[in-house]
């Protein structure tokens, strides 16, 4: 027999939840009402084995549940006016459970019903369940039997030790045996003086050859040009490991004195800043300093190792994480807009000048320490390129920092064309701002800023009579002059009100680049 299921209102709704979101299978069947034999449409889910159904697809509370279905038969369609509908029936282990009828249209989505409720199925869980618990015993006796094994192993190896401590006792014992045994030798005092002289000469000649020996050798390695490379090499590395540091605490001073007491200014009743003015300016300069902390930890291992420096795998490891760079130098010049829009805030810029009187910050502003990430990652380039230029051919990381230094040269690239883009998209906006009637061509992407400045409009002359016009006789007054911008396919021609507010030309206002012919006149002598 099987067991029953019970639930709370609350569990229930809660699997009722999983069950609309994450359901096995889920749609709209209909459902034979046991009363009434009426057919009603419902929102059907199955999630593990139970099966909840709901008036409808938006409904938050199920209209009911059947938990546990045992299984489920197909069916065929009982009158002409039903020919398309496709019956099947869940059949339920509980005694006095009445089997529940259900219909679709769609026989492909009435075969897959009929599959996910038999894999659905309670008694299956269970017959897993009795699987599970077997091998599970089975694991518990193997692990026993290896515990046993181990024991035996372990006597086996005390008897071992003991019986080669007793070995080793009779060796000495006959060792002490074969001095007693050792016929006697001359007495070393009856030896000619002279030998003796010339024994202790030899020694010390002997000894002092060798020195000099090993101190040519060692010499020519000190002056040797694979010695000073490695010299070199090691002090880079040293240099790098120094510079690491100094930058993992100019991170921990942005965050802590800077980033944190902000974000609880913040949340304060009379906040000078918002959370998110806070994050504009910061981004995730946090992420960037937890990473260099992991780095410089990994830099200060390799240097306990000294003289073995392996760096390559620690350059792997941080390689797949800068691209949060990317994100941090294209958000640069936005977070430093932010932050001088909100020094025009009196309370904020009297409490960023507190937090940079701090002893930390060394007399610096907020701006230098934003300022620090835009040049990390052309360190590093730099510092790999010195690395190299002193790593030989066949030195064992050469093809790592290779690869290193080629990543990050390729990453520094996407994110100065990113900044790029980024810059002229905001100058161009910065532009169509300033004029009245607005201009669309500065919305298209492709269109870059070259320069700007103010001309004077010369009138129409005759081509080679230029030189008789001269600039005195024209008028330079504020009518002739004209604020222009250059752009790769445009030229803008404005006029600037008494105001200050910048209008186009109502003819000529934008000039096509490719339409246009540059004709370079000079005065005649």
């Amino acid at each position: 027999m099987q067991k029953s299921v019970r639930y709370n209102e609350g569990h229930a709704l809660y699997l009722a939840l999983l069950a609309r979101k994450e359901g096995t299978k889920r749609g709209y069947l209909s459902k034979k009402t046991a009363e009434t034999n009426r057919w009603h449409e419902k929102w059907f889910a199955l999630y593990q084995n139970v099966l909840f159904y709901f008036e409808g697809e938006q409904s938050a509370r199920p209209a009911g549940r059947v938990p546990a279905p045992k299984g489920c038969a197909a069916g065929s369609a009982k009158d002409a006016a039903l020919d398309k509908q496709h019956y099947f029936t869940v059949l339920f282990g509980h005694e006095g459970q009445k089997p529940l009828e259900l219909r679709c249209e769609d026989e492909v989505d009435g075969d897959e019903w009929v599959e996910a409720i038999h894999q659905a199925s309670y008694s299956d869980i269970l017959i897993e369940r009795e699987v599970l618990m077997q091998k599970y015993i089975h694991l518990v006796q193997i692990v026993e039997t290896e515990k046993v094994a181990a024991n035996q192993l372990r006597h086996q190896l005390e008897d071992q030790d003991t019986e080669i401590e007793r070995l080793k006792s009779e060796i000495v014992a006959l060792n002490k045996t074969k001095e007693k045994m050792r016929p006697y030798q001359g007495n070393q005092e009856d030896e000619d003086p002279d030998i003796k002289k010339i024994k202790k000469v030899q020694s010390f000649m002997r000894g002092w050859l060798c020195r000099r020996k090993w101190k040519t050798i060692v010499q020519d390695y000190i002056c040797s040009p694979h010695a000073e490379s490695m010299r070199k090499r090691n002090q880079i590395v040293f240099n790098m490991v120094e510079a690491e540091s100094e930058y993992v605490h100019q991170l921990y001073v942005l965050v802590n004195c800077f980033l944190r007491p902000l974000r609880m200014a913040a949340s304060s009743k009379k906040p000078p800043i918002s959370h998110d003015d806070v994050s504009s300016i910061f981004l995730n300069s946090e992420t960037i300093m937890f990473l260099h902390e992991i780095f410089h930890q990994g830099l200060k291992a390799r240097i306990a190792n000294w003289p073995t420096l392996i760096l390559a795998d620690l350059f792997d490891i941080l390689l797949p994480m800068l691209n949060i760079y990317q994100e941090f130098v294209r958000n640069h010049q936005y977070s430093l807009q932010v932050l001088a829009n909100c020094k025009q805030n009196r309370d904020f810029d009297k409490l960023l000048k507190q937090y940079e009187a701090n002893p930390a910050c060394e007399g610096r502003m907020l701006e230098t320490f934003l300022t620090y990430p835009m040049f990390q990652i052309p360190r590093y380039i730099i510092t790999l390129h010195e690395l190299l230029a002193h790593t030989p051919h066949e030195h064992v990381e050469r093809k790592s920092l290779e690869f290193a230094k080629s990543k990050l040269e390729e990453l520094s690239r996407v994110m100065h064309d990113e900044v790029s883009d980024t810059e002229n998209i905001r100058k161009n906006l910065a532009i169509e701002r300033t004029i009245v009637e607005g201009c669309d061509i500065l919305l298209d992407t492709s269109q870059t800023f070259i320069r700007q400045g103010s001309l004077i409009q010369v009138p129409s002359v005759e081509r080679g009579k230029l030189s008789k016009v001269r600039l005195g006789s024209l008028s330079l007054k504020k009518e002739g002059e004209r604020q222009c911008f250059l752009f790769t396919k445009h030229f803008l021609i404005c006029t600037r009100s008494s105001g200050g507010k910048l209008h186009l030309l109502k003819t000529g206002g934008v000039l096509s680049l490719i339409e246009c012919t540059l004709v370079e006149e000079t005065e005649a002598s």
